[in-house]
């Protein structure tokens, strides 16, 4: 039996700064240090940070005046960031830059009062912090129906932009139907959809090609980018089985499977997939390869993650 991984996967570098916040944060300032939100949509990568003394709340009244608070990596809205000076916070903000990236497109077009068509899931927290950006502005828009229906005050003052975490194809669909409805409509001059989501995506495809059964790694309740992976791989027509962890992997679905596909969101950790090859392993897998594809080499540091290495040199001096 074979295990194929598909490449890349794991951790982003957006997911690797927020993680790298909290846990510098915790070793220079000590515990505790409070999060707003997750930090990323992972309990796997929540839990070790919560037992060195991160604090994760949801609301910021919940945190005492002048604290330590990190800004999970989906961003929050301006009003959050009202909430945390009025408290005299000091504020970590561990948001990926290709999340700020809309927030600041949003910004600008409400600026010159065009009606921004956002293309999201409502509800997901990268939805309310850019929604939040410019209320009266922003529609969000789920689905090439919605696409359909969305009424705009003015048809030629129309912008678009998209949630980072969405699918490529999806997304594609939504963004014809709106050209078709508002011709004049413009967009960002590069995806908003990160390049993360885009490679993942593309590596399942690869991934399905030569699988019998595939395996998505990661939190299906929480994590937009992982629950697109399950639904690339359900829609390449192959048997697609979603999984927190080692302990979500089920002997009996291997019976006459050869080759079983394996890949993991953004969020997942790498040690949670190695936990599953190991399973794998346990279960018969004697050929483990991973398949050709993209070497990541991006890497973010934030002003928030730069002042925290600063701050650790100096400490370990």
């Amino acid at each position: 039996m074979q295990v194929k991984l598909a490449k890349p996967q794991g951790p982003c570098a957006g997911v690797d700064q927020a993680i790298e916040v909290v846990d510098l944060a915790l070793k220079v300032y000590g515990s505790p240090v409070y999060v707003y939100g997750w930090i990323v949509h992972n309990r796997h990568a929540i839990e070790p940070l919560a037992q060195k003394g991160a604090v994760f709340v949801e609301e910021i009244k919940h945190i005492p005046r002048g604290a330590k608070v990190v800004l999970r990596a989906h961003g929050v809205a301006p009003t959050v960031w009202d909430e945390a000076r009025e408290k005299y916070l000091d504020i970590l903000d561990a948001t990926c830059p290709l999340v700020l990236k809309v927030h600041l497109e949003v910004k600008r077009w409400a600026r010159d009062d065009y009606t921004i068509i956002y293309i999201a899931h409502e509800g997901h927290p990268e939805e309310i912090g850019v929604t939040g950006e410019a209320p009266d502005h922003v529609v969000v828009v789920g689905s090439v129906e919605e696409a359909e229906r969305v009424v705009v005050s003015n048809p030629l003052k129309v912008a678009y932009v998209t949630q980072t975490t969405l699918s490529v194809d999806e997304t594609k669909e939504i963004i014809q139907t709106l050209k078709k409805r508002f011709p004049p409509i413009i967009g960002p001059q590069t995806s908003d959809i990160c390049y993360a989501t885009q490679y993942r995506q593309d590596a399942v495809k690869n991934l399905a090609k030569v699988s019998d059964i595939i395996y998505i790694v990661g939190s299906q309740e929480r994590s937009s980018n992982t629950n697109r992976l399950f639904e690339v791989a359900v829609s390449c027509g192959v048997p697609t089985y979603f999984i927190e962890d080692a302990n979500g992997l089920n002997k009996d679905q291997l019976k006459d499977k050869n080759v079983i596909g394996v890949s993991s969101g953004a969020s997942t950790p790498e040690r949670i997939l190695q936990a599953v090859v190991d399973k794998l392993r346990e279960f018969g897998a004697d050929d483990i390869e991973e398949l050709q594809g993209i070497d990541e080499d991006i890497t973010f540091a934030s002003p928030a993650l730069k002042r925290l290495r600063k701050e650790a040199e100096r400490k370990r001096k």
